[in-house]
């Protein structure tokens, strides 16, 4: 392969092979490379592999808008969606331009060259390269994939048992008819509880405080008759735009009437649970609806081992680490042989790598996202940065098509870069609209946005959809150049 491309795309998650894919279908002479660090594609759905993995998301628009989901359930486990990706990218002859165990440690951007050099480690031989390429596209997630938040427990060097993280969940761990705590009420602990309850003697799900759960169908009902009685080309569209029209509703109930919201959440964790149940101290959170993303279980899983007896909910905190167990702050003692610590994510713009303009670093909490996407003041650069209130895959497909878009503009014109400018009037808010644990955590690290278009996104698909699929390339927030010439040339 050669050293220089027309477009690098750092990451071969969710978001790179469709970004891929995308530039294959709409700027099919563009020369392309995709760096991943690890050896195998898939992103987030090769690294998690704990017990009961799946998607929160439905399928239908989690998948891609040019690739329909066609296995049959809306909330898929994770190797049907790693499948999914592997087909996809042999579909559109991405994987042979995937160099995998090439972790990507800078970029650095020189304006008269109107290029990037991107410095690559090898994670098989520890050597270094440099690549060089006209647009640099990450598409790298928001998390760390090395470790997961772990927070140090008073007395754990004392627990006789296994301590595990979810990110990095051993292959020789046999749960069966052993007694497991997870620690953690978001995403990951909702999943594992009722996986690890099949086997498991019994599991206790410790939070500190609850999480807005949501119980829906493991499969579509409206997509099942769609499909059965459409072709594939006219069903997917119809169950995508219904799927995103219900999503949108959801949220947008929950930020204008919460009080609403909150309460046909709570009467559905009752309907769901053994009469009698405390459903005000264990699945009422202390926030609004959306504050922090909500929680989905299909088919009400997590509900029906708490209803067996399988499992139970522990809302306290952790005072203690014992030889077999956790003792909590209210003075109950949780035994364990196995502790799971599903604590969450930390946060890691562009997958760690740093950026260089013209010989000054970037300062990215210094940037200003523009159109949710590129940077203020970086050249001829994307990131793909899902959404937190709807599929990822949404917001991602959105972007690829806009730099799709931005790449043809500048085949048509006599500029080579493009380059974001910061909003005139200098306000600012956080980048993604969560007070979830890991986004306040990373928050002083990430780029900010504005508090208007084009420098600000209102994770609202059908609007982003009219400004980035349909709105103009070239308007204030934006600059288009020719190469800076060099003192010498001049």
């Amino acid at each position: 392969m050669s050293d220089h491309v027309d477009v690098l795309i750092v990451g071969a998650g969710l978001s790179g092979i469709g970004a891929a894919c995308h530039l294959r279908r709409r700027c099919p002479d563009k020369t392309y490379a995709v760096l991943e660090a690890r050896d195998d594609l898939g992103g987030t759905w090769d690294l998690f592999r704990y017990p009961g993995v799946r998607s929160d998301s439905d399928m239908f628009t989690l998948g891609y808008s040019f690739a329909p989901w066609t296995a049959p359930s809306a909330i898929a486990d994770g190797g049907t969606i790693l499948d999914y990706l592997r087909r996809t990218a042999d579909a559109y002859d991405v994987t042979r331009h995937i160099r995998f165990r090439h972790r990507v440690v800078r970029a650095e951007w020189n304006s008269e060259r109107a290029r990037w050099t991107v410095h690559v480690q090898r994670a098989d031989t520890a050597d270094t390269a440099e690549l060089t390429c006209d647009f640099l596209y990450a598409c790298t997630g928001y998390y760390r994939y090395d470790a997961g938040h772990t927070p140090r427990f008073p007395g754990q060097e004392r627990f006789a048992g296994r301590i595990v993280h979810p990110q990095h969940w051993p292959d020789d761990l046999d749960h069966s008819g052993r007694t497991v705590v997870v620690i953690g009420s978001g995403a990951t602990a909702v999943t594992l509880v009722p996986a690890l309850a099949r086997r498991a003697a019994h599991v206790t799900m410790l939070q500190r405080s609850p999480t807005y759960v949501l119980a829906l169908p493991a499969r579509d009902a409206f997509a099942d008759a769609l499909r059965r009685r459409l072709p594939a080309r006219l069903a997917y569209p119809l169950i995508r735009s219904k799927n995103v029209l219900a999503t949108a509703a959801t949220y947008q109930l929950s930020r204008r009437a919460p009080g609403l919201v909150r309460a046909l959440l709570r009467r559905a964790v009752t309907r769901r649970l053994p009469a009698g149940y405390d459903v005000d101290r264990h699945f009422t959170p202390r926030y609004d609806p959306w504050d922090q993303r909500l929680c989905v279980v299909p088919d009400g899983d997590l509900f029906d081992a708490l209803s067996a007896g399988r499992a139970s909910v522990a809302t306290d905190t952790v005072e203690t680490f014992t030889a077999h167990g956790v003792r909590l702050t209210g003075g109950a003692e949780l035994p364990a042989d196995v502790v799971v610590t599903a604590t969450g994510l930390d946060l890691l713009a562009l997958g760690g790598m740093t950026l260089r303009v013209d010989g000054a670093d970037v300062d990215l909490p210094g940037t200003v996202a523009y159109k949710g996407m590129m940077l203020s003041g970086v050249p001829n650069f994307a990131m793909a940065l899902g959404y937190t209130n709807a599929s990822w895959t949404l917001k991602s497909d959105l972007v690829a098509e806009y730099v799709c878009r931005l790449l043809r503009h500048l085949d048509r014109t006599a500029a080579r870069m493009v380059t974001p400018l910061a909003p005139p009037d200098g306000r600012r808010a956080p980048l993604i609209d969560l007070t979830s644990g890991y986004v306040r955590r990373a928050v002083a690290h990430l780029p900010s946005q504005g508090h208007r278009p084009p420098w600000r996104l209102h994770q609202n698909y059908p609007r982003d959809l009219l400004l980035l699929r349909y709105g103009r390339v070239t308007d204030a927030g934006v600059r288009f150049d020719a190469p800076r010439r060099s003192a010498v040339d001049a």
